[in-house]
């Protein structure tokens, strides 16, 4: 099934400026449906949860609905589907949590590829349990992080690994279900920053193998938001700070303060937005989602391959997205230029294709670009041929 870009499209009112836009893994335009979403919570009654009045009931169907969407999404159940304000905020409240029960002599695994919200949390609540801190590298010709990178600093005293699920930097998608069976040898819980993942590929839960992992609505076409899921058995064992009189059930005891109920309300928008890319998909709303996922993924890996072969032709440009398995984004640098200086000259040109480290500083640095980083263009589903062959266009025309 090809997808219809051009119905999509129709849907995102800021297509209408007209720049072509590669800024996706920094956060996609919203479709008027999740528009429409947030302000229907905003216009009609609203209250906290509750039974007894009408804005209660409202603002408890949004939560249940929002649950419900989001385990659709990710494989997973709706009693562990716990928000926040952003991925980051719920790593670091996990982390603060979970480091409650480590001290001197346990270990925690990070790796040189991620965000750094998947690295300095970890790190920051290591230090403080006074736990130690273990890296795991990648392979920086080709991007990817293999099992033997991890397994290189696993050992018996491993209490946490923490791995993207795909780089938001290059897009490298490490072998997952592979680095799940290597930290359960060791006993070691497994988290998965699935954040940049979850734009382009179908999450499972279980299939990843993640005890743990978070995403954030606004990487997939809803407003900002994050979304923490896990095991059920762990979060409900897990008892993070909270306030005295504030829910002890799971999974609002996660929660910290009233929820932004419009952006709930957007999110489970976005997902049966993401749902109806395929139209001819039929079945549960997982289901659908599955189907519809497999058309973007050839959709956006058509574009992808593209933009490959038109930076292969242009010449005097270095592409650090290699790894065999990524997503569609792609991380390169123009010679004689500075990074920001063509996101500066194709922004002039309607292109917009940021340039930076983005927060993965680690990888950025270990792929010797320091904190500088390189031009990252992004697709998302509304990304058109047309798109590519203006950035290629407007490439072509820049200044050496």
């Amino acid at each position: 099934m090809a997808l219809d870009v051009a119905a999509i499209r129709a849907h995102v009112p800021a297509l209408k400026s007209g720049t072509a836009r590669f800024d996706a893994p920094g956060g996609t335009q919203t479709p008027q449906p999740v528009i429409d979403a947030i302000a229907s919570a905003l216009t009609t009654p609203l209250a906290n949860r509750g039974r007894n009045t009408e804005g209660e009931r409202n603002a408890d169907r949004i939560v249940s609905e929002a649950r419900s969407a989001l385990a659709d999404l990710l494989g997973t159940t709706p009693g562990t589907v716990v928000f926040g304000r952003s991925a980051t905020q719920l790593v670091y409240d996990l982390s603060r949590t979970l480091a409650k029960g480590w001290g001197p002599g346990d270990e925690v695994v990070v790796t040189r590829l991620d965000h750094d919200s998947n690295i300095r949390p970890w790190v920051q609540a290591a230090e403080s349990a006074g736990a130690t801190v273990r890296w795991a590298d990648f392979d920086p010709a080709t991007g990817e992080l293999r099992p033997e990178h991890v397994e290189a600093v696993l050992s018996p005293r491993t209490r946490l690994v923490a791995v993207t699920a795909a780089s938001n930097l290059i897009g490298a998608m490490p072998d997952l279900p592979a680095l799940a069976a290597l930290v359960h040898s060791t006993g070691a819980l497994f988290h998965v920053d699935a954040v940049h993942y979850a734009s382009h590929a179908v999450v499972d839960l279980a299939a990843i193998g993640a005890d743990t992992l978070v995403c954030s609505p606004y990487k997939f076409l809803g407003p900002h938001l994050g979304v923490l899921t896990g095991r059920a058995e762990l979060l409900e064992s897990l008892r993070p700070d909270k306030l005295l009189p504030s829910a002890d059930t799971m999974p609002e005891r996660f929660e910290l303060g009233t929820l932004p109920y419009e952006s709930l309300a957007g999110s489970a928008a976005a997902v049966d937005f993401l749902a109806g890319l395929d139209p001819r998909a039929r079945g549960s709303r997982r289901d659908r989602l599955v189907a519809s996922f497999a058309a973007l993924e050839a959709h956006e890996d058509a574009l992808r391959e593209r933009i490959e072969r038109g930076l292969a032709d242009l010449g005097g440009i270095t592409v650090y997205s290699r790894a065999a398995r990524r997503t569609p984004t792609l991380l390169f640098t123009v010679a004689g230029l500075r990074p920001a200086d063509v996101y500066r000259e194709l922004a002039e040109r309607g292109v917009d294709a940021p340039a930076g480290s983005f927060y993965a500083v680690e990888a950025s640095r270990r792929l010797g670009l320091g904190d500088e980083g390189g031009v990252r263009v992004g697709l998302a589903p509304y990304s058109s041929a047309d798109d590519v062959d203006r950035l290629l266009t407007a490439l072509d025309s820049l200044p050496r």
